[in-house]
């Protein structure tokens, strides 16, 4: 799989409005096949709304959308029929028992590995007899995650998985989603507000916020180019000057620090000032420096 040069996914200009809000502004995105794709930004930012493009639940109002290079309104069996997807809403049916869950399941996809999905049960801890109802919002999180690997489709959506899970079933999450891609090459989107768990399992990522991407590529590339630099100045200054390829400014009187995108001799050329401390920055350093703030969850978006 990771050998074919064609993304699994690829988005390009597209534009959703809903009335008056832009939730996409021209947004553009190629997902690599055999990645771990992380997509972040705040709830708002427009993720949930770009995964729903690529499940085929809304039409692109501008631009398009392709998905294994087919357009997933015109051919949803074709698209939808490999892809897993797991959402944060996991709307299971309440009244199934587990064992019911997977057989009802199974009967819509000719590639339900029943081995699979049993390893997977055991694996997650998961009563066959237990009801969907009766299961903690963590164990319905594996339930559904199970649902969505055990027919073992080519690309996983998983739209802000572990959201209000505890951190068992986060990392029982995030190690299924790494096994899926080491293992068997699949590819995985992963939709998140966490920067950490973006960070912990991503091999490429894009940042969101409002409906445009500010930054996109592998993550070592992307963390390699920008870098925190310190700078000191001759004299004391109430604010550093703004300057293109530098965010995100800290720091009072001749000592401040930034993210950059620009050498180190061009910003101590640009500044006038002396760098004297260079550093690799954090997904979560470059995303507060580029949007300006942390991507917490706050509206539904």
């Amino acid at each position: 799989m990771n050998d074919s040069p064609e993304p699994v996914v690829e988005l390009e200009r597209l534009t959703r409005r809903f009335g008056a809000k832009v939730a996409l502004d021209g947004l553009s995105l190629r997902v690599p096949r055999g990645s771990v794709f992380g997509i972040v930004g705040a709830n708002g930012a427009g993720k949930t709304t770009l995964l729903r493009h690529l499940l085929g639940l809304l039409r692109p109002q501008a631009g398009t959308v392709r998905v294994f290079g087919r357009d997933p309104i015109a051919d949803p069996v074709g698209v939808l029929s490999r892809v897993g997807y797991l959402s944060e809403e996991n709307d299971l049916p309440p009244w199934m028992r587990v064992r019911e869950l997977f057989r009802y399941v199974r009967a819509f996809y000719a590639g339900w590995d029943d081995a699979f999905a049993e390893q997977l049960r055991a694996t997650f801890l998961l009563d066959p007899e237990q009801r969907v109802r009766a299961l903690s919002r963590g164990q319905k999180a594996r339930a559904g995650l199970l649902v969505a690997l055990a027919y073992r489709p080519e690309l996983l959506i998983l739209d802000e998985p572990s959201t209000g899970l505890d951190p068992l079933a986060r990392r029982d999450i995030l190690m299924a989603v790494l096994r899926t891609v080491t293992q068997e090459g699949r590819t995985v989107i992963f939709s998140s507000h966490l920067l950490d768990e973006v960070e912990r399992v991503s091999d490429h990522v894009a940042l969101l916020d409002r409906g445009r991407v500010v930054v996109q590529g592998p993550l070592d590339q992307v963390r390699e180019g920008h870098r925190v630099v310190t700078v000191r100045f001759e004299g004391p200054r109430p604010r550093p000057p703004e300057v293109v390829g530098l965010f995100g400014w800290e720091g009072s009187g001749q000592e401040w620090s930034a993210v950059s995108c620009l050498p180190p001799a061009e910003v101590a050329a640009t500044l006038g000032a002396r760098v004297v401390e260079e550093r690799a920055s954090t997904l979560d350093k470059i995303f507060v420096a580029r949007v300006g703030r942390r991507p917490e969850a706050t509206v539904e978006g």
